[in-house]
């Protein structure tokens, strides 16, 4: 028997090692492309102004009408590209009960952003702004970038707070971001968050090698149980 047809025959029928014929060849996997970035952003503002919800909105786009209020601290991370680079963001919801304050307090420091929640349908946390800022001065990072946020858009009709007090306020607090939105109809949460973190990148040196920026990235393992110790209070107050 020729021995070429039998080597043939083999390479018909894949016995030789390919592929079984008619299949194409399995490809490797490519690992996805590690963060750039890993950037953590805080969200606090009194009880019920929708924290969570906004939270929830931006990184699993849902929405639940009747939340639990937070207990202490929870996170949740989202990946998002922007600027060219792939960012992992890490973002801490609190709780706005002042008895949580204690604990609360600790995860500032870290903080790269920071979002500070009203509801535009209750005075009473719009009137509690002070007291938030004053922690923001007492605990966060000088450098942190701030963004006001009146949420709860949505119910229009019983808006207490206008647009223009909210401005205002946040006027008054040097680089302080101003934006309304709504968790329920899904109005400015995306926008959000991404315009926080691309106000981040500005103020960092995207040309720096990864291993050079290993003191400005945060890890995004789940804080202690124990919270870190705190900074001595911040000099300069940024509001009254």
């Amino acid at each position: 028997m020729d021995s070429r047809a039998g080597l043939q025959r083999r390479g018909a029928g894949g016995s030789a090692g390919g592929s079984p014929a008619g299949q194409p060849r399995r490809s490797r996997k490519q690992p996805p492309r590690p963060a750039d970035f890993k950037l953590q952003a805080i969200i606090i503002g009194s009880r019920g102004v929708g924290k969570t919800s906004l939270m929830e909105r931006f990184t699993d786009d849902t929405f639940c009408e009747a939340c639990k209020s937070t207990v202490g601290v929870d996170f949740k991370i989202k990946t998002v590209e922007l600027r060219g680079k792939k960012i992992r963001l890490q973002i801490w919801d609190t709780a706005g009960q002042e008895r949580f304050n204690s604990i609360t307090s600790a995860y500032y420091r870290s903080a790269k952003g920071i979002i500070l929640v009203y509801d535009i349908t209750k005075k009473e946390t719009f009137d509690d702004l002070p007291k938030w800022m004053k922690m923001i001065d007492k605990y966060a990072s000088e450098d942190a970038e701030l963004l006001l946020v009146g949420n709860k858009l949505d119910c229009e009709v019983d808006r207490e707070i206008t647009r223009q007090q909210g401005e205002k306020f946040a006027q008054q607090i040097t680089g302080m971001r101003f934006c309304e939105a709504s968790a329920k109809d899904n109005f400015n949460v995306d926008e959000i968050f991404l315009k926080l973190v691309d106000d981040i990148l500005k103020k960092m040196p995207l040309d720096l090698m990864r291993s050079e920026l290993s003191n400005s990235i945060l890890s995004l393992q789940p804080e202690p149980d124990i919270p870190p110790d705190l900074p001595p209070p911040r000099p300069h107050v940024r509001c009254c």
